[in-house]
């Protein structure tokens, strides 16, 4: 009799320490998305975060609108746009000054990852709201990148320097928004939510998201 009460109580104990394993690999979770958004994921470059990586590719991208902007040639103009797509979706232009990765897939990822970080079943009611706002605000990054890679497309395929002129003071704009987000409504604010939410919304709300993780 004392021995089966021991193997029970010994199975007892064996099942409690794997339902808590279970518990603490479940709330790990969270801080595993929000470590790959934040601080490192596999394959980006240098295995950096994919926000940080998104920002970097959303700089290179805005710097070679500018310059696009600036250049008094249509070739140099064409030229740029070619560095700006590089930097938003290498697997249009290989070549150029980005990372090799890609604004549009780095978004795309934070997006991902912070939906995966709302839905780990031990997220708190802060995680849940703010990975929302964090992946409508990355999603509208990959759609707004959409709209400056087909900028730039237009740019690359012109014939006409006063045409492109116009398109790469616009494109320069729209890469700058590709950070700082846009006041569409012009309410004099910028929103996490479509179509305003840009990288600095995500960021701004992924330290939120840390926040209410306890992280």
């Amino acid at each position: 009799m004392r021995t089966l009460t021991s193997v029970t109580f010994g199975a007892s104990l064996l099942a409690a320490s794997i339902w808590s394993v279970g518990l603490a690999g479940q709330a790990n979770m969270v801080q595993t998305h929000i470590g790959h958004v934040m601080e490192s994921f596999n394959g980006t470059p240098m295995n950096m975060g994919l926000l940080p990586t998104a920002m970097a590719e959303a700089r290179t991208a805005a710097q070679h609108a500018g310059l696009a902007a600036k250049s008094t040639t249509l070739a140099m103009m064409q030229t740029h746009a070619g560095h700006v797509i590089n930097a938003i979706d290498p697997t249009i232009v290989a070549q150029g000054p980005g990372l090799g990765y890609g604004l549009k897939k780095a978004a795309t990822g934070v997006a991902t990852h912070a939906d995966l970080a709302g839905k780990a079943p031990e997220a708190s009611a802060g995680v849940k709201t703010h990975s929302m706002h964090v992946n409508t605000a990355a999603t509208n990054v990959a759609a707004m990148a959409d709209e400056v890679v087909a900028m730039a497309q237009r740019i690359r395929a012109s014939t006409s320097m006063e045409e492109a002129a116009k398109l790469a003071a616009e494109m320069q704009m729209k890469a700058e928004q590709l950070t700082a987000g846009v006041d569409a409504d012009k309410n004099g604010a910028i929103s996490w939510n479509k179509p305003e939410g840009g990288l600095a919304q995500s960021q701004q709300h992924m330290e939120l998201m840390k926040m209410a993780a306890g992280s």
